[in-house]
C-alpha cells in the first residue's frame, strides 16, 4: 500500500510525495555460484610439500626432481597461483617439529596465504598418524585441502578421513619397520667392530687411511696435558682455566673450555685406543628420544681399534682417580664430619698429609690469637673427638712442614738415579719370582688335586671305602681352596707391583726431563712426586714418593 503526502517548499511550491509501506517490501534471492564459477573467479594459491627421508645421493636426486615437477605443475595451471614449494631434505619425517619447511608451510596456511597443498603421497606428508590427522583436520577447518597424487584424494572431501587414517597408520608402521631394520644393521656393524667416529668433536684425531683415526700431533699434546694435569691433582675447573688462559680452544665449534668439556676428554676411552659402542640408544622411531644405556641393551668394546694417545695404564689411573674424588664427595655428604670432604685441588696436603697414629688425614686450620693469624695442620679425628680417638697426634705449623717437604724433594732429586736402579731391580726380581715361581707351582698343585679328586669319586661307589674317600675328598678340596686364595693374593700383589713400577717410571721420566729442585714449597710439584706425608710426631715426618721411596725429615722451627 502506498500513501500520498502534500507539502510545500521554501519557494511556496506544492509537492506531492509517496511513501512505501511494509506491504510493498520484497526479498530477492541471489543463487550460489557453482564450484566451477568460484574457481574461475579467483586463482587458487597452491603450494607443494616434498620430502626425502635420507641424504643419500639417489634420494637427493629424487628430492630435486620433486621440486622441479611441482614448480612446473603449478605454473602451467592458469587457475593456480604459486604459493611456494616447501621441501625438507635428509630429515626424518616421523615428527613434524623436525621439519622446518613443513612448519613454515603450516604457518602460512594459518595466515591465510595458502588455499591448497599438493604432495606426492600421505607418507611424504607425515609418517606419524597423530601428526598427520591433527594437521589435516586443522587445515580442513581453515578450508585448505591436501591433495595426494598417489592416493588420488583431496582431504576436503567428506569421506576422506577414514582412508587417511588407514594410510597414515600404514606409513607409521613402515617407519617403525625401517627403524627396526636400521637398528638391526647398526647392531650387526657393532658386532663386527665397525666404529662410527665424529671427528668434528674428537680432539686429537682426524680421519686417516682405511677410515681409521689418525693422530693429530698438536691436538694430541693438549689431550696428554689434560690427563697429566689431572693426575697431578688439578681439578677440572683448574685445567679448563689453564687452557683458556693460554687461548687454546676446544675442537667443538672453537669454543672455550669448561669443566664438563675436560671431563668428557678424561672419560673418553678412544684416547686409549679402544672404542665402546652403543653407549646410548633411541627409545622409539617416533619420538627419537636418546637415553644413556645403563644396561638395557648390550654394549660392545672394540679393543686396540686405533693408535692410542694415552696409555691404557694412565687412562685407567684417571678413571680410578675420578671415582676416588667422586666417592669422597658422596661419603662426606652422608657420613661423619671427620671425613675428608669433597676433593680439594687447592692444597695438596689435604690429600697427602696423614696422622701416623690413627691414619686419618690432616686438615688445614687457621688459629687467631690477639689479632695474629697462624696456619696449622691438625688430625681430623683430633679436631672432631679430641683425645678420644687419637691420643697423641701433634698440631703441625705449616711453614716448618713445607720446608721439610722441600728438603725431602731436593734430596730425592739428588739420589734419584742410584735409588731408581735399586728399586727397579728389586721390583723386577719380586715380580719374576711371583709370576714364574709360586703362582705356577700352586696352579700345578691344584691340577694335581683335581685329578686325585676325580679318581676318588670313582672309588666312592664302593660302600666299604666311601667314608674314607669322602674324608680325603674334603681334605683335598680345602687345600684347593687355600691354593686358589693364595693365587688371588699373589695376583693382587703383582698388580700393585706393576702399578708401583709404572708410577716409578713416570716419576723418573719427569725427573730426567724437568728440574724439580725447588727453593720454595710448590703444591703442583708435591702432587707430581709425592704419594703421602706421614706425621710421626711433633718433630718428624716421613715423605713417601711415588714408586715407594721414603725419606725421613725433621721439622725445624725456622729460628
Amino acid at each position: 500500500m502506498r500513501s500520498t503526502k502534500i507539502c510545500g517548499n521554501k519557494r511556496g511550491e506544492t509537492i506531492m510525495t509517496e511513501t512505501l509501506t511494509q506491504n510493498d517490501m520484497r526479498v530477492v534471492i541471489i543463487p550460489p555460484k557453482s564450484q566451477e564459477e568460484i574457481k574461475h573467479s579467483k586463482r587458487l594459491r597452491v603450494a607443494a610439500y616434498c620430502r626425502v627421508s635420507t641424504d643419500e645421493k639417489e634420494q637427493i636426486n629424487s628430492y630435486k626432481a620433486q621440486i622441479e615437477y611441482y614448480t612446473e605443475k603449478i605454473n602451467k595451471n592458469p587457475e593456480w597461483q604459486m604459493a611456494g614449494i616447501f621441501a625438507d631434505e635428509g630429515i626424518s619425517g616421523t615428527q613434524a617439529k623436525k621439519r622446518p619447511e613443513f612448519l613454515k608451510m603450516i604457518r602460512l596456511c594459518r595466515q591465510g596465504k595458502i588455499d591448497l597443498i599438493l604432495t606426492k603421497s600421505f607418507s611424504r606428508f607425515a609418517r606419524n598418524t597423530v601428526d598427520s590427522i591433527d594437521y589435516i583436520r586443522e587445515l580442513r577447518a581453515l578450508g585448505i585441502g591436501v591433495v595426494s597424487e598417489k592416493e588420488n584424494m583431496n582431504t576436503l572431501n567428506e569421506d576422506s578421513e577414514m582412508l587417511i587414517t588407514i594410510l597414515s597408520c600404514f606409513a607409521q608402521a613402515e617407519s617403525e619397520s625401517i627403524s627396526k631394520n636400521v637398528s638391526w644393521g647398526i647392531h650387526q656393524s657393532f658386532k663386527n667392530g665397525k666404529v662410527p667416529i665424529k671427528y668434528s668433536t674428537l680432539l686429537g684425531y682426524r680421519k686417516g687411511e682405511n677410515d681409521l683415526p689418525e693422530i693429530v700431533p698438536d691436538e694430541a699434546e693438549i689431550v696428554k696435558e689434560i690427563y697429566r694435569r689431572y693426575l697431578d691433582g688439578m681439578s677440572l675447573r683448574q685445567i679448563a682455566d689453564t687452557l683458556n688462559s693460554r687461548g687454546i680452544k676446544t675442537k667443538h665449534k672453537n669454543t672455550a673450555w669448561t669443566p664438563e668439556t675436560v671431563k668428557g676428554i678424561l672419560k673418553n676411552e678412544k684416547y686409549s685406543g679402544d672404542a665402546i659402542l652403543q653407549k646410548t640408544y633411541v627409545t622409539d622411531c617416533i619420538t627419537k628420544t636418546t637415553r644413556k644405556n645403563n644396561g638395557e641393551l648390550p654394549m660392545y668394546i672394540v679393543k686396540n681399534h686405533h693408535d692410542p694417545i694415552i696409555s691404557r695404564n694412565d687412562f685407567n689411573r684417571v678413571q680410578e682417580e675420578m671415582a676416588r674424588r667422586s666417592a669422597k664427595r658422596t661419603i662426606a655428604e652422608k657420613l661423619t664430619k671427620t671425613e675428608q670432604g669433597k676433593y680439594s685441588a687447592k692444597y695438596a696436603l689435604s690429600e697427602l698429609l696423614i696422622c701416623g697414629e690413627c691414619g686419618t688425614h690432616y686438615r688445614r686450620v687457621t688459629w687467631t690469637a690477639k689479632g695474629f693469624k697462624e696456619i696449622k695442620w691438625r688430625c681430623i679425628n683430633r679436631i672432631q673427638y679430641g683425645k678420644k680417638k687419637c691420643h697423641n697426634s701433634p698440631t703441625v705449623d705449616e711453614e716448618p712442614l713445607q720446608r721439610a717437604i722441600v728438603s725431602a724433594i731436593n734430596e730425592f732429586c739428588e739420589v734419584r738415579n742410584d735409588v731408581a736402579k735399586v728399586l727397579r731391580e728389586s721390583v723386577t726380581e719380586e715380580f719374576d719370582v711371583n709370576l714364574n715361581g709360586s703362582v705356577q707351582a700352586a696352579q700345578r698343585r691344584i691340577d694335581e688335586l683335581a685329578h686325585n679328586i676325580d679318581e676318588l669319586i670313582k672309588l666312592a661307589t664302593v660302600p666299604e671305602s666311601a667314608a674314607t674317600v669322602m674324608a680325603d675328598i674334603e681334605k683335598f678340596s680345602e687345600e684347593m681352596k687355600a691354593l686358589r686364595e693364595f693365587i688371588e693374593a699373589e695376583k693382587l700383589k703383582q698388580a700393585k707391583t706393576e702399578q708401583s713400577t709404572a708410577e716409578l717410571d713416570m716419576v723418573l721420566k719427569r725427573l730426567e726431563n724437568e728440574d724439580f729442585a725447588i727453593t720454595e714449597y710448590d703444591d703442583l710439584v708435591v702432587r707430581q712426586l709425592i704419594e703421602k706425608v706421614t706425621v710421626i710426631d711433633k718433630n718428624t715426618i716421613t715423605v713417601t714418593f711415588k714408586g715407594g721411596i721414603e725419606i725421613r725429615k725433621e721439622l725445624d722451627s725456622g729460628n
